[in-house]
């Protein structure tokens, strides 16, 4: 039987819930696990992904309560779950060995999970984020997705709110590529209105999160596979000084930063695309 190729929508069984991933590539190929950040969903790999399928067996995650994953419990948005989540479907799947590619939250998982199944993760690509983050950064984060509407009439009133709220993410991104971006975060809801495709308790969280399953720094310093840092150049999350000293804790990490791009780099640009399939054809 020929390897299955091209996109394919997986659901799996995995701690408790119904979890989708989306698949590009060839089955045998080294296996790429990519995870989004804090309020985005699978599809906001897909150019990236689609690029790396022509030698990598990619699978795009979507975290429990956003995209295609079923909502978990309301008190349940935490890493302790999200790292229980990624092991149980790694094990769904049947999958021995990958590569861990996080964009912000989703590095943070990754941070988080390579220490507990070392065995599991071959190399590791941290996208704008690190076992610190920059104050003004997560103030603003928390202040955009707390004050996000509920609704919008229409997929080019969410396109404009991401053009908006985003400008440093979206700074080298041409008006289509924001529109397909923003499409895939809400969904139509029996009103007609356009809704988001996320779990309310993700951004209006119902009690304080617990600590996360180890100390960041020691749970960087332990990951000792080989390491991908990328930065977006002016990001306010992943401060200049946070990178070097990740890069002294880590001598053998690789640092790439994205000119023009605030948190966080698509992948796509030529800088990060480079960076990251060199890192990984390695």
């Amino acid at each position: 039987m020929s390897p299955v190729t091209g996109t394919r929508d997986i659901f799996v069984q995995a701690n408790g819930l119904r979890h989708h991933l989306i698949a590009r590539g060839s089955q045998g190929d080294p296996i790429v696990m990519m995870i989004h950040g804090l309020t985005q969903q699978a599809h906001v790999f897909d150019a990236v992904a689609t690029k790396l399928a022509e030698r990598y067996h990619v699978y795009c995650l979507d975290v429990r309560g956003r995209g295609e994953s079923e909502w978990g419990e309301p008190d349940g948005y935490h890493f302790g779950n999200y790292v229980a989540d990624l092991e149980a479907v790694r094990a769904a799947l049947g999958i021995e060995q990958m590569a861990l590619a996080g964009t912000s939250m989703g590095g943070l998982i990754s941070m988080y999970y390579t220490p507990q199944h070392p065995e599991r993760v071959t190399k590791v690509v941290l996208n704008d984020i690190g076992p610190e983050i920059d104050p003004a950064g997560l103030q603003r984060i928390l202040q955009m997705t707390g004050s996000a509407p509920e609704a919008f009439v229409d997929e080019k009133a969410v396109a404009k709110y991401y053009r908006d709220e985003n400008a440093a993410v979206l700074a080298r991104r041409s008006d289509d590529e924001v529109q397909e971006y923003a499409r895939w975060h809400v969904r139509r809801s029996d009103s007609g209105l356009y809704v988001w495709k996320m779990d309310p308790a993700v951004r209006q969280p119902v009690s304080p999160a617990p600590a996360p399953p180890m100390d960041p720094w020691d749970a960087f310093r332990a990951i000792t596979c080989p390491l991908l840092i990328v930065q977006g150049a002016e990001s306010d999350i992943l401060s200049d000084e946070m990178a070097r000293r990740m890069c002294e804790a880590s001598p053998g990490a690789r640092l790439a930063v994205v000119p023009g791009v605030g948190h966080a780099p698509s992948l796509t640009e030529p800088e990060a695309f480079e960076a990251l399939a060199t890192f990984l054809a390695v």
